[in-house]
């Protein structure tokens, strides 16, 4: 079927017009992180790189940085090893209740961030869990779980089990077919899934604010706690712009990974 001038023109359009509308936000912030005055005034009076020498002077923003690295890292860990487990195990045995488990470990992904906060600050203070740092991990990988799981489950799909069929009747055991056969081919889901992982949990605001606790922080909290301040507001700009290419970056690269291992596999 081919498409007529004007719908391939008309299609051109919409879609510039959707990126404009996704993306002015985020390019006025990259401006506003290099304008000299603490107003947002359009347009920029100048250029100066002075924010970025005072966010990266600043402790908070050095502390919550840290904080936001270790929880998204451990966060991630636990995700990795949980939703592969899962999805090793929905997609390899039969057992009552296989799609109702399936079902449960992506909803989640699904909740509104809200709801799963208050589930669990609910739950922490039932068990008297002080909240910090680990409560924030905990609280990460509920939702990062879905990404590997998603990830492994598919690559799982898409493998033949006479490779591990094979290794067998070689002679190799169950732990030895696994990290011969199984880990190498799921090698690129889980490094897709633990970028993905790891740039969710990096820039969760919603439960982390629930999960937390007074003495703990963030970048996303950081960014939410000082944005209505206004002296403080070009440092926010600049934290901001640093953690929108931080959190690119993993998205792209799993991106990539994603795409070469599925055409490899067709």
């Amino acid at each position: 079927m081919t498409e007529s001038r004007f719908a391939r023109i008309t299609l051109r359009i919409m879609t510039i017009a959707v990126l404009v509308f996704i993306y002015t936000p985020l390019v006025l912030v990259v401006v506003y992180a290099f304008n000299p005055t603490i107003a947002q005034t359009w347009p920029p009076s100048g250029f100066t790189l002075k924010w970025f020498e005072a966010a990266f002077g600043n402790e908070d923003v050095v502390n919550a940085f840290i904080s936001s690295i270790i929880a998204a890292t451990l966060a991630t860990t636990v995700a990795l090893v949980l939703g592969t487990l899962a999805a090793i195990a929905v997609q390899r045995y039969s057992f009552f209740g296989r799609e109702s488990i399936s079902l449960l470990l992506l909803l989640p992904i699904a909740l509104p961030g809200v709801v799963t906060g208050i589930a669990l600050a609910a739950t922490f203070q039932t068990f008297g869990v002080r909240f910090g740092l680990p409560t924030v991990i905990l609280g990460h990988a509920t939702f990062c779980v879905v990404m590997v799981y998603n990830n492994v489950l598919a690559r799982q799909r898409r493998t033949p089990r006479t490779w591990e069929e094979a290794s067998a009747d070689l002679g190799a055991d169950t732990w030895v077919t696994f990290r011969r056969v199984t880990l190498p081919v799921m090698r690129t889901a889980l490094l897709a899934g633990g970028l993905l992982a790891f740039a969710l949990s990096f820039d969760e605001v919603i439960v982390t604010n629930f999960t937390a606790g007074p003495a703990t922080q963030t970048i996303p909290l950081f960014i939410f706690h000082t944005i209505q301040r206004p002296n403080l507001l070009p440092v926010v700009n600049v934290v901001a712009f640093v953690l929108v290419l931080l959190s690119v970056i993993p998205v792209y690269i799993a991106q990539r990974i994603s795409g070469e291992a599925a055409g490899v596999a067709r």
